[in-house]
């Protein structure tokens, strides 16, 4: 988990629904040990959106990555890939409608944010402020 780069712990899912459960189990285990309770809930609620997105729109394995960059003290970065290269758009859910606030979510309460295409699909990221 820890490497000259800062701390990072990742973990590859299978596309099924308890993919969630395992994500958000190993990532509150994670940010315990490293003792940033202060994000620890808003992380779990994220990262279970993500994943959630990424079993509902991909199949295949579901990638989950947490980083505390040494070169951006104060920064958790966290990433979520799936094999779908489709990029993800933020939208607009109506009051009615079912889905389609994760990423809205994502974008409200998140330092910095965004999607890249990979070799094999897409991640989507995002920036949590975290005490230092």
């Amino acid at each position: 988990m820890s490497g000259s780069d800062g701390d990072c712990a990742e973990w590859v899912f299978p596309a099924v629904p308890d993919a969630v459960r395992g994500a958000r189990s190993l990532v509150r285990r994670t940010l315990d040990e490293w003792r940033l309770d202060s994000v620890e809930d808003l992380t779990v609620l994220l990262v279970s959106e993500l994943v959630t997105n990424a079993l509902r729109h991909a199949t295949g394995p579901i990638g989950v990555r947490l980083c505390r960059p040494a070169t951006t003290p104060g920064i958790l970065l966290v990433e979520v890939s799936d094999p779908l290269p489709e990029l993800p758009r933020e939208r607009v859910a109506r009051p009615d409608d079912e889905d389609g606030r994760g990423l809205q979510l994502v974008a409200s309460v998140t330092h910095r944010w965004g999607t890249r295409p990979g070799e094999a699909g897409k991640t989507v990221w995002f920036e949590l402020a975290v005490p230092r």
